[in-house]
């Protein structure tokens, strides 16, 4: 397990409960065991080192939408009635063209259940895609959740983490190749936001910009036709599998249970 470096973490924080979808998952940051870590994990590493005892529960399981989350993994979740719940969800349903006003008026209701069981709540927006092809046509959609998030932050006084605003998710290097997916560089930045929104300090800041590029050798075809060929391999390996799911009616978690779901020590 990782930990925050410097952390001094908030009172009150025992229990720790992440749900949701791949992004919570660790979806693609690879621990030594073989299996995902991810922001959360790091998370729950930076409270267990300044609060020994700390125990942490992961439900979130990969390709699941907001209305699965709420139904699978909610009420468990309430059940546990942690200290703290994080709910990241929405980003599969926009990608499945679902109405943004809906997953808002689904999502809303579940921040309110959490916060009845005395949890405090920490939410997510979602980030900002205009890096990547096609991808980047969802751009105005994911921005119109993510004020329907904001406003819930504000309504009900959670916790909020902007992944929209971090510059350092709008370098392609934090992603993985299938370009919705975080590489471990891209979750380690995740968590330190999540860790100074939550009050944990840390050494290192999400705001320092990842070092510069070394110089590329000069390419043997053009940039265009580099990028084109990217594109291609992208959509040959990742959006084609995921358009024949769609169609198929599955899901790359069907089948996948919650990597963490009971309350354990770190």
């Amino acid at each position: 397990m990782v930990q925050m470096p410097g952390s001094s973490a908030p009172p009150g924080i025992d229990t720790f409960v992440a749900i949701g979808d791949s992004f919570t998952e660790g979806l693609n940051d690879l621990a030594p065991d073989g299996g995902f870590r991810g922001w959360a994990d790091l998370v729950a590493g930076a409270l267990a080192a300044q609060r020994p005892g700390l125990r942490y529960a992961n439900l979130a399981v990969r390709g699941k939408l907001v209305a699965q989350v709420v139904t699978e993994q909610l009420p468990r979740a309430v059940e546990l009635a942690p200290d703290l719940v994080s709910l990241a969800a929405g980003g599969n349903d926009i990608l499945c063209g679902a109405d943004v006003d809906t997953l808002a008026a689904t999502f809303e209701p579940a921040v309110a259940k959490l916060q009845a069981a005395g949890s405090r709540v920490l939410i997510f927006t979602g980030f900002d895609p205009r890096m990547f092809p096609v991808i980047r046509l969802l751009r105005g959609r994911i921005a119109a959740y993510n004020m329907h998030l904001r406003g819930i932050a504000d309504e009900h006084g959670c916790d909020l983490v902007d992944l929209w605003s971090m510059r350092a998710l709008k370098d392609t290097r934090a992603w993985s190749p299938d370009r919705l997916h975080l590489t471990t560089e891209g979750h380690r930045q995740v968590a330190r936001r999540a860790c100074e929104v939550l009050g944990i300090l840390a050494d290192e800041d999400w705001r320092v910009p990842p070092p510069a590029r070394p110089p590329a050798a000069r390419p043997r075809r053009s940039p265009w036709l580099t990028a084109r060929r990217q594109d291609t391999r992208w959509a040959r390996e990742y959006a084609g599998p995921w358009l024949r799911r769609r169609v198929g009616g599955t899901s790359s978690g069907d089948g996948v249970l919650p990597k963490r779901p009971d309350l354990l020590p770190l």
